[in-house]
């Protein structure tokens, strides 16, 4: 009769003993989820940042900056219903005395009296790439921002 109670008492520890491994199991494997999917979506970010400022430098590029200028361009990734990614684009501009018309019109210029012709139309873009919380599941905020300055 003794024999059968220790079994009993053996069985259970076992069960207690493979739940517990089990759970920790579970929990590390959340906690390697979350952590691979945090990575991910930070390189994706900072991979837009880049692909960000490309695109800001082509868009000036392709502008007429004779009456305007471009100072904000605001991007919605992969698209606007569900973006994962929003990056928000803010771009100053240095010119060699600038046109009192694109004085009037922009309101980002940084420097109208540049010393050198070299420098002329020279930007400084500020790129800040956040990731949508609410539709990517993560609980930490990312966000990624790169400045630079460029000549288009």
């Amino acid at each position: 009769m003794k024999r059968r109670g220790f079994g009993l008492i053996t069985a259970i520890i076992i069960m207690v003993a493979v739940s517990v491994l089990m759970s920790l199991m579970i929990s590390l494997t959340s906690v390697s989820l979350k952590s691979t999917t945090d990575i991910f979506l930070r390189e994706q970010a900072e991979l837009l940042a880049r692909s960000g400022v490309e695109y800001a430098l082509l868009a000036i590029s392709g502008h007429d900056n004779t009456n305007s200028c471009i100072e904000n361009i605001n991007i919605d990734y992969p698209d606007a219903t569900t973006p994962t990614h929003h990056v928000n684009m803010t771009i100053q501009y240095f010119y060699d005395n600038a046109s009192p018309a694109l004085q009037a019109n922009c309101n980002n210029i940084l420097d109208p009296n540049i010393a050198t012709s070299e420098s002329d139309m020279t930007v400084l873009i500020d790129a800040t790439v956040t990731v949508d919380m609410g539709n990517t599941g993560i609980t930490e905020p990312i966000v990624i921002h790169k400045r630079t300055i460029q000549k288009p």
